[in-house]
């Protein structure tokens, strides 16, 4: 009955609206109580298990690190370079909110972050040019989903802590992928501004590139030297997290002089606050996991799908369902360590590299953070446009869309993940 008592309840404390770490938790002591096999000191004991892990250690660094570049000025930096590129196109300002989240998604690592520091200039910006405040919120979220795909990405270091996957290897898989996803967003919110007869923002000059691109190439510099001391093997993934965090402290400190010695008690308190968020997640999550293997209900619940079809074809798509079902309704975080041991369970009949499997996993939680009721990007962007979630969830139906068909170019095209990645060491 140990399992039945876990998922009921969870399945209630996640109805009555309980906070995602506080159900996991709670369902997860229940469950041993009535076990009675084990005493309940070992759900403390499983928590700092859970979170003591170097490769975790990149979680609350990459966090860290994109609080002190939002302070620092390079925001902004970034958005100017973006409205270089891509402004003269129509609606040019949506294009240059997807295109700085591309940007801004290779210095957090966190969609959420990603939809903040974009979305609370350009959401005010699109408006005062005239565009539908829920079609500017709705841009902005797509957007910020991104933020999880192009490395770094804090999903994709929770993936391989669970499965030992290579984080190197799982950053330069998110490479293209996340590109895809960013031109595949761009041609939409042209399409849609055509339609709006929103105008281009600023016609095509390539000495303003040359220009802003000057100006942003400190800011550009981070995810520059984290990709590139991964792939060339000058440090690990969390290491890069550790640099990523320095190199924004010099340039908001002594480069662009944006952060003042008296803001960094502020700064440091954000990104902790933010970072025991997910670790604190992550924590009761290791219970739930344990108890889980305990159970053996990963193996069980794949030996379900697997009754289901034995073809890996069919298999992909009824993964991709229940992650994308999973994603509207868990949170990030959550729905890793609660699904990812049930997935790769199922690894040799789906027939793909467990880091291509990584990707398409991430993939499937980015979407999720489009759709309510748990779409963390949408709330974000509600909460910055004033919109109810109802009229950006009907706006965000074609971006939707087009990352449906990028997930399923994800997951049966290989070499869209597995080029890049094979040029980093296991």
């Amino acid at each position: 009955m140990t399992t039945e008592i876990l998922l009921v309840t969870l399945a209630v404390l996640f109805a009555l609206n309980a906070p995602i770490a506080v159900a996991i938790g709670a369902a997860s002591v229940v469950a041993i109580a009535a076990q009675g096999d084990f005493p309940l000191m070992m759900v403390v004991q499983r928590m700092f298990g859970g979170t003591d892990s170097f490769h975790l250690m990149a979680v609350p660094l990459f966090m860290f690190a994109g609080v002190l570049m939002e302070a620092g000025g390079i925001s902004r930096r970034i958005i100017e370079f973006a409205n270089a590129l891509v402004g003269w196109l129509p609606g040019g300002l949506a294009a240059v909110t997807i295109v700085s989240a591309m940007f801004f998604a290779g210095i957090s690592g966190s969609a959420a972050a990603d939809a903040a520091a974009v979305g609370a200039i350009l959401i005010p910006a699109m408006k005062r040019s005239g565009y539908a405040s829920d079609f500017a919120a709705a841009v902005q979220a797509s957007g910020g989903s991104i933020g999880v795909i192009i490395p770094p990405s804090i999903p994709m270091i929770i993936f391989g802590f669970l499965t030992g996957a290579s984080i190197g290897q799982l950053f330069a898989a998110g490479i293209l992928p996340g590109v895809l996803i960013g031109v595949s967003l761009i041609a939409v919110s042209t399409a849609l501004s055509v339609r709006h007869g929103y105008a281009p923002t600023t016609p095509f000059s390539v000495a303003e590139v040359w220009r802003t691109l000057r100006r942003a190439v400190l800011a550009l510099g981070a995810p520059v030297i984290i990709l590139g001391g991964i792939l060339f093997g000058v440090f690990t993934a969390t290491e890069s997290a550790a640099v990523a965090v320095v190199y924004a402290l010099v340039v908001g400190m002594f480069v662009y002089r944006q952060i003042r010695v008296q803001d960094l008690f502020g700064l440091f308190t954000d990104g902790a606050v933010t970072a025991a968020v997910v670790m604190f997640i992550i924590a009761t999550a290791s219970v739930f996991s344990w108890i889980a293997a305990i159970e053996d209900i990963p193996a069980r619940l794949a030996g379900t799908l697997l009754g289901v079809t034995d073809n890996p074809v069919l298999l992909l798509l009824l993964v991709n369902l229940v992650l994308l079902v999973a994603g509207t309704f868990v949170e990030t975080t959550a729905s890793l360590i609660l699904l990812v041991p049930m997935i790769t369970a199922m690894l040799p009949s789906l027939g793909i590299d467990l880091v291509q499997l990584g990707v398409i996993v991430v993939t499937n939680l980015a979407i999720g953070m489009l759709t309510p009721p748990m779409g963390i990007c949408l709330i974000v962007s509600c909460s910055i446009s004033g919109d109810g979630l109802g009229a950006i969830s009907r706006r965000i139906l074609p971006f939707l869309a087009i990352l449906l068909v990028d997930l399923l170019l994800i997951t049966f095209y290989p070499p869209l993940t597995l080029w890049m990645a094979g040029w980093v060491a296991r």
